[in-house]
């Protein structure tokens, strides 16, 4: 039987499985009892086939509108408007200047002659009656009334079933149909040979037999719909920064209006169609509309985004034009209807297995029925009555059929694939209360098996919660945990260096420093950028002041392969001047000047350099993250379009961030050890903060090895083979480096992997993984969407919670698999031998074929 598993069910994979190998194994399970219900929860193929033609389509649609945009650039200056755009009387009316469909029709059909005609997007937004830096009003008045001209930014969805659905679909089994069709018969011969009521009693216990099946059936796949419902809401909520009264304020994407200002950054989802406002080295990968792979540059010349398509680099302010089912993305989602999973491939075995019994059974059914007729046959013959049939012989040959009718129906264990599902969407439901959100059922099959997790450091190992406490400026190391006034630390360094500090935190930052309705102010960023902020704001810095003195020229956002970002500001005078932040030792590599203790910029020396990197080890032996600051100036006629200079820095300084190990990591560490589950860390930071918190973790232990990613990317085929069993601990980790080790351990050491990430990054490895397990706080949509499993409160601890779920939900099937088999052979062989070998057969109904089938007794 196993080998037949193998050869028949064997190209199914836990992940990305092909829609040959899923067709195929669909067509081998040759008794399918009810197709309707055996292949409810999983992915419905030829639909599937129908979106695929329809993205095609909607492909080649959108790079014909990208070519006439261009062609239409070269002309829009040159022709006049053939006809002037009037608005309608209810939008005029509303006080609006423009209608949803003519905003539709600009930014889908990238038509940049019609923005051209209405002014530009500075134009759009006026008359949508918003504005660029405090939003929309949040009148509900307005509100309600710009929802009803331009729409809500929810999808059409398919209506729910109801419990009656289910109901139909349960009777269009098969056998159940066979046996209907045999009670009927047994009614009407029974009640004339008999009469009422004695004659109808096998006919009614049929039937009732076969409505006590249909509605447990159809109960408990009602309870399951309503049950991947739930789940289906919690993986659609998806949250963005949006600006309304002046105020910055995290939304939800559903209630977003045409009007409002989207802040964007690095791997986040475009939310609804909408246009560039200001933003720098925005790249928009537009792969899920275009199936173009190359991310396409966004500007103030190219300003159209679509709703569904990532933010692949950059950052941005967006205006909402277009929501809901007027964006591409809402016509695309109108034929994705086709729901469901693909089959996991422990769904597929036992869908395998019931099939083979189902055909042993049908040919147990087919001997029954032969050898009960011609007993019967023999009768007659030997009686002299062959000639002469009666009703009784007749209702007698419709039993012999019921019999039969009955082995396939005890034979065949359709509850064996149902439990499965209902097994997994159980383990999904309590997942989901022990904050584990599964995106896809084979995810919770699949992690029972994980013998390697590779976990991310900050956020899942560590609290994510970053405060400075350490920062060596001109070479002066001062400790700043829990120091009320961080000023007056460093009140004997000059005023231009401190000038220079809070210059470099303000403007070189991906974050933001606000005030909300109630007036206090508001950090948002990355952690690690609302620790440097909070450290300058402490410093006395004036967060607003500093970003209004200069002016910034480029903006290159921070890099995981880089390990830096940077940016270009001009000064008031004109000059300009780069500040860029990141690894110590990679940015202090960049320098060759430092900032002294006077304020004087002096060239390193050996000496100096050597202080830094002391420093620099010993804030990580403390477990501290370090970055460093640095600052050049540029000379005259940079422009926007060149890259940010790689070298020639001066150092400011160096800040130690503290990131304290989770509560229950090291005992969560521990439990897998003692499960054979192996945990490593791939982290980007410095090796010695590295090693350090894996020894606090109880990751690192004797014998194991902590590589960095440089070291680990020059190594052979066959050196990796012997390394990386060893390997505890990845530092300075690239991309690319997480997806090589991850796609070594699968395929040439047979491990299952399970892998955590949280940003655009980590997409390649957590698709590679068996298991991609997203951190559901700190994590970017592009990750989650990589991920089979997200994280919810972004804790370690969660993740082994995952793994228990896993390896339960494979001894509950384990268990009912035997149960469920030793029922249907024991019923198979006695209603076999009883009808067969005796010859004889008992009236009434008992037995149970699994889930609440309810069967004839022989």
């Amino acid at each position: 039987m196993e080998s037949y598993l193998k050869e028949n069910f064997g190209g199914v994979q836990p992940k990305h499985s092909s829609e040959e190998a899923l067709g195929r194994w669909r067509k081998v399970v040759g008794v399918v009892k009810n197709p309707k219900r055996r292949f409810r929860f999983t992915a419905n193929l030829d639909k599937r086939s129908e979106v695929t033609a329809m993205k095609k389509k909607n492909n080649e649609k959108l790079r014909v509108a990208v070519l006439v945009s261009k062609a239409a650039l070269q002309f829009v200056n040159s022709l006049a408007p053939s006809s002037e755009y009037k608005v309608p009387a209810d939008v005029k009316a509303a006080g609006f200047g423009i209608c949803a469909e003519e905003l539709s029709s600009i930014v889908e059909g990238h038509d940049l002659k019609k923005l051209k005609l209405h002014g530009g997007v500075e134009s759009l937004a006026s008359k949508l009656s918003t504005s660029e830096s405090d939003g929309l009003a949040t009148s509900a008045d307005k509100l309600a009334k710009r929802q009803e001209l331009f729409g809500v930014n929810k999808f059409a969805e398919a209506a729910s079933r109801g419990f009656w659905v289910f109901v139909w679909e349960a009777l269009q089994d098969m056998t159940l149909m066979i046996l209907a069709a045999c009670a009927f018969v047994s009614l009407i011969v029974g009640i004339a040979t008999e009469g009422w009521p004695k004659g109808a009693h096998d006919g009614l216990g049929i039937v009732a037999s076969i409505l006590l099946v249909v509605f447990v059936t159809a109960s408990s796949d009602y309870r399951q719909s309503l049950q991947f419902k739930d789940l289906d809401k919690e993986k659609k909520k998806i949250t963005v920064q949006v600006t309304r009264s002046g105020y910055r304020q995290k939304l939800s994407i559903y209630d977003l209006l045409a009007g409002d200002v989207v802040h964007l950054s690095i791997g986040d989802q475009v939310p609804a169609d909408g246009l560039f406002l200001s933003g720098f080295s925005l790249l928009i990968n537009e792969s899920s509309l275009t199936g173009e792979s190359e991310p396409v540059a966004v500007n103030a010349e190219n300003p159209f985004l679509l709703s569904g398509t990532k933010v692949q680099d950059g950052s941005c302010k967006m205006l909402i034009t277009t929501v809901g089912m007027r964006t591409q993305w809402g016509k695309l989602m109108a034929t994705l209807s086709e729901g469901g999973d693909d089959e996991t491939p422990l769904q597929v075995k036992l869908n395998g297995v019931a099939t083979i019994i189902g055909k042993i059974g049908l040919i147990f059914a087919v001997v029954t029925f032969a050898v009960l007729t011609e007993s019967l046959f023999r009768r007659k013959i030997s009686d002299g009555t062959y000639l002469s049939w009666t009703g009784d012989d007749a209702l007698e040959l419709l039993e012999f059929f019921a019999i039969a009718v009955t082995i396939v129906v005890v034979a065949v264990p359709e509850g064996l694939p149902l439990a499965v599902t209902l097994s997994l969407a159980f383990a999904m439901k309590k997942m989901m209360n022990d904050k584990a959100l599964v995106r896809h059922l084979a995810a919770c099959e699949t992690m029972g098996s994980a013998t390697s997790i590779c976990s991310d450091k900050t956020g899942t190992l560590t609290t994510n919660h970053m405060t400075v406490v350490k920062a060596c400026i001109c070479g002066k190391i001062k400790e700043v945990d829990g120091v009320s006034d961080t000023k007056s630390l460093f009140s004997e360094l000059p005023d231009s260096v401190m000038m220079m500090l809070s210059q470099s935190i303000f403007n070189n930052t991906g974050g933001d420093v606000v005030f909300n309705q109630d007036g206090k102010r508001e950090i948002l960023g990355t952690p690690t950028e609302t620790a440097i902020l909070e450290f300058g704001l402490s410093l006395g810095g004036d967060f607003s002041e500093v970003r209004k003195a200069s002016t910034l020229v480029k903006v290159e956002p921070f890099n995981s392969a880089k390990k830096r970002m940077g940016v270009v500001i001009q000064l008031p005078g004109g000059a300009l001047r780069a500040h860029c932040k990141g690894a110590s030792e990679i940015i202090l590599a960049s320098c060759d000047k430092y900032l002294n203790e006077e304020g004087n910029v002096v060239p390193l020396d050996k000496a100096t350099i050597d202080h830094l990197n002391a420093t620099i080890d010993s804030f990580a032996n403390e477990a501290l993250r370090t970055l460093c600051l640095a600052y050049m100036e540029v000379p005259d006629g940079f422009s926007a379009n060149d890259q940010i200079p790689a070298d020639g820095y001066t150092c400011i300084g160096i800040v130690g961030i503290k990131d304290p190990v989770r509560p229950g990591v090291k005992e969560s560490v521990a439990i897998c050890r003692s499960a054979g589950i192996t945990v490593r860390m791939v982290t980007g930071d410095n090796i010695n903060t590295a090693k350090a918190i894996a020894r606090e973790c109880g990751i690192l232990t004797e014998g194991g090895i902590a590589i960095e990613g440089p070291d680990f990317r020059t190594k052979t085929e066959e050196e990796l083979t012997q390394l990386i069993p060893k390997i505890q601990v990845m530092a300075r980790s690239s991309p690319l480096d997480k997806h090589t080790l991850v796609k070594h351990l699968r395929t040439k050491l047979d491990e299952v992997v399970a892998v955590t990430g949280d940003g655009t990054n980590d997409a390649p490895a957590l698709h590679e993984a068996d298991i991609g397990l997203a951190m559901g706080i700190a994590g970017t949509e592009v990750a989650k969407e990589s991920a089979d499993v997200i994280i919810l409160d972004d804790n370690f601890s969660t993740i082994v919670t995952v793994a228990k779920w896993g390896r339960s939900v494979y001894i509950n099937i384990q268990k009912f698999v035997q149960f469920q088999l030793t029922v249907n052979v024991v019923a198979l062989v006695v209603n076999f031998s009883s009808a067969c070998l005796t010859g004889q057969h008992d009236h009434g109904y008992t037995g149970c074929t699994g889930l609440g089938h309810r069967t004839p007794k022989q």
